[in-house]
């Protein structure tokens, strides 16, 4: 392991950290319209989580200041993404800690007792941030002046949600960034994140090709941001909306989340760009280097099956929540059905309705969306449509194989050979996250109290597993007690340490940080 690389690469990062919380800082004051008085608090602590991020990242660089760029293999390159996701989740909780951000949690007769953030509840929020989750210990993010419902300040607020927009494409820039010092090495690193067909983004000059889908992905925020503020947001709640919606995160400015606009107009557009921010932002870009832009999608077998899973669920969901409500039109039932398997499949986790309330079967038909998630390549997260693709016809060809043996038939995709390597890859995701979702669903269980239940096992089985889901998944809102209304607030310190774990696991797609955890990774070359 070169530890001077290491070292260098990260104060890189712990730099960039601390010097993004800068566009926080103007929304302390009154000027920006969103606070009648200067958030002092809010203000001074984002001005010491950035002196210190930058101490930190200036200590780390100048420690690793005589590291060789080339001297960097796929080792090192895992390393800097895992370590350096752990670090950007740590600085990321400074401005948490340091502002004094509170929250409530139960106390004596369910009476509220509210308590600033701890170092596990600001890590779990940063994480959740960074990693695009959504998942929040905050109870109480709008000003009413009652002093048990404490006041998030503004500037906090949108530090939280910018934390969305860096990690949304941030994972793919990391990469790209290290990319020409690393060869091979980056390139394969690049594949486990876009699998089998979608390598046709992994080129010679793919830095050059990052830079684009950046371009792109920073032009649809801005348009986002330009309608939104149009449909009747402020310019605070759309830059935060947007950056939730583009990076499918999901944190809003809004106890009610998207709900609390209560506009047909604001739904349908956020659906439109959950959609977009769920895409593969390689076919942006191939779009407009082959001026193609219709025959690019309709050609791409992921984009394809993504938008068709998307109609089914939302008829599905449109059928089922209309014969299950009696005061709700069919119009009405479409709209919160679209927007919830959009945000769930998409892994954003807004909502306009307590899905909780739906029938088994809507909830159901919900948490299988989790494990679908987006495109490969874009912002979201879950285990991608192409590995669901590629698994089913990795199945049938070995059910064809058990009763014909001597059968040779190649698997193919968008009419690209599948190799056995890439075979196996897939096969393996599937088996580790199955693993990693039952054995965290299990020791979820034994480190939290059952007390949010009051005796009602059968509903902390299934609230448990779905808060599981939503984390690993990096969705956000779960079921039951972890519902949409609901938050992580009341679990305990080791509880959000193991579902920000999750999170971590499930952004950077495992192996990333599970190689943390093998002794001989760090061993010398």
């Amino acid at each position: 392991m070169n530890w001077l690389l290491l070292c260098r690469m990260l104060g890189l990062l712990g730099a960039l950290v601390g010097g993004s919380m800068i566009f926080s800082l103007p929304w302390a004051f009154p000027a920006c319209g969103e606070t009648s008085t200067f958030e002092s608090d809010g203000f001074y602590g984002l001005l010491a989580s950035i002196l210190c991020s930058l101490a930190i990242g200036g200590t780390l660089y100048w420690v690793g200041r005589s590291a060789k760029d080339a001297s960097m293999l796929r080792k090192e390159a895992l390393a800097i993404v895992g370590l350096g996701w752990l670090l950007a989740g740590i600085l990321g909780a400074l401005p948490f800690l340091f502002s004094g951000t509170q929250t409530t949690t139960p106390g004596p007769s369910d009476t509220p007792i509210v308590i600033p953030l701890g170092l596990s509840d600001s890590l779990f929020e940063s994480i959740s941030g960074f990693t695009t989750t959504g998942a929040s210990v905050l109870t109480h993010l709008e000003s009413d002046g009652d002093p048990t419902t404490p006041d998030v300040p503004r500037c906090i607020l949108f530090w939280r949600s910018f934390t969305h927009w860096l990690g949304g494409m941030g994972i793919i820039v990391l990469f790209v960034a290290i990319l020409r010092r690393l060869g091979g090495g980056g390139k394969a690193l690049l594949r486990g994140e876009v699998p089998g067909p979608m390598s046709e983004t992994v080129r010679p000059r793919v830095q050059q090709a990052a830079m684009v889908m950046w371009a792109i992905y920073v032009a649809i925020s801005v348009l986002l941001a330009v309608v939104l503020t149009v449909e009747g947001m402020s310019l605070f709640d759309a830059l935060c909306h947007t950056f939730g919606t583009m990076a499918t995160g999901g944190f809003s400015t809004k106890d009610a989340s998207v709900g609390a606009f209560a506009s047909g107009w604001i739904d349908w557009t956020i659906i439109l760009f959950m959609i977009l921010a769920g895409t593969n932002f390689s076919l942006y870009h191939l779009a407009l280097s082959r001026h193609q832009l219709w025959r690019t999608f309709r050609r791409d077998t992921e984009f394809c099956v993504y938008l068709t899973l998307l109609c089914s669920a939302t008829l599905l969901l449109t059928a089922s929540v209309y014969s299950n409500a009696d005061d709700t039109s069919l119009y009405q039932s479409f709209r919160a059905a679209a927007f919830q398997a959009t945000a769930i499949m998409t892994t954003t986790g807004f909502a306009t309705t307590d899905f909780d309330q739906w029938s088994d079967a809507s909830k159901g038909l919900l948490l299988m969306l989790m494990f679908i998630g987006g495109c490969a390549g874009s912002t979201g997260g879950g285990l991608k449509v192409v590995r669901f693709i590629l698994f089913a016809k990795i199945v049938r060809l070995e059910i064809e194989q058990a009763f014909r043996p001597n059968v040779v038939r190649p698997l193919r995709l968008g009419g690209v050979a599948i190799d056995k390597a890439q075979r196996h890859q897939v096969v393996v995701y599937f088996c580790l996250v199955l693993l990693i979702f039952l054995v965290s669903w299990m020791l979820l269980l034994v480190i939290q109290p059952g007390t949010p239940w009051q005796g009602h096992e059968s509903d902390r089985l299934i609230d448990t597993a779905s808060a599981v889901a939503a984390t690993l998944n990096n969705i956000g809102p779960g079921l039951g007690v972890f519902g949409p209304t609901h938050n992580y607030a009341f679990l305990t310190p080791q509880s959000k340490i193991l579902l920000s774990v999750l999170m971590l696991l499930g952004r950077l797609e495992l192996f990333a940080i599970l190689v943390l955890f093998v002794p001989s990774f760090w061993r010398s070359r």
